[in-house]
């Protein structure tokens, strides 16, 4: 549920998603506030659950995550419990590092990060083809990423 958010914490949401890094102070001088007034609207958005935590963006490729493939998946009989089952079971996946529910042909899209074709094989293999849920699996495989970990494009007031 959408809570009010004024200029200045529009302006703290983009600062902090372009450098989460930033200490208060200078966070403070960028939206124009002193730094206590600052630090209790970041605890504030914290606190209300607009900003969910902080984390480093790592090259994949760096730690041996070279592939990225972009799974449909389709449930096995339509119905809540096979919906419910087949989102638990794809949020306990660590491979798994984004998840969709989707109109069309595919009910869920999740993006899986793998070291290589082999890791991948024996993932569909030995753990998504075994989800008494699913009835079928369309695997694309990423060629090149373009753009991924993007801010949020916050309007402004």
């Amino acid at each position: 549920m959408p809570i009010s958010l004024d200029s200045i914490d529009l302006r703290i949401l983009s600062a902090l998603q372009a450098d989460g890094r930033l200490t208060n102070v200078e966070l403070a001088d960028l939206v124009g506030l002193s730094p206590s007034p600052c630090l209790r609207r970041v605890k504030r958005l914290e606190r209300e659950g607009v900003i969910r935590g902080y984390r480093a963006i790592i090259n994949r490729r760096t730690v041996s995550l070279g592939l990225t493939v972009f799974t449909e998946i389709k449930v096995n009989r339509h119905n809540r419990a096979n919906a419910d089952g087949l989102q638990k079971a794809l949020e306990a996946i660590p491979e798994v590092v984004a998840c969709h529910m989707v109109s069309g042909a595919p009910d869920f899209i999740a993006e899986i990060v793998v070291p290589d074709l082999a890791a991948y094989e024996v993932l569909l293999s030995n753990v998504l083809l075994e989800l008494p849920m699913v009835e079928d699996i369309r695997s694309n495989f990423s060629m090149r990423t373009v753009k991924t970990e993007g801010p949020l494009p916050i309007p402004q007031k």
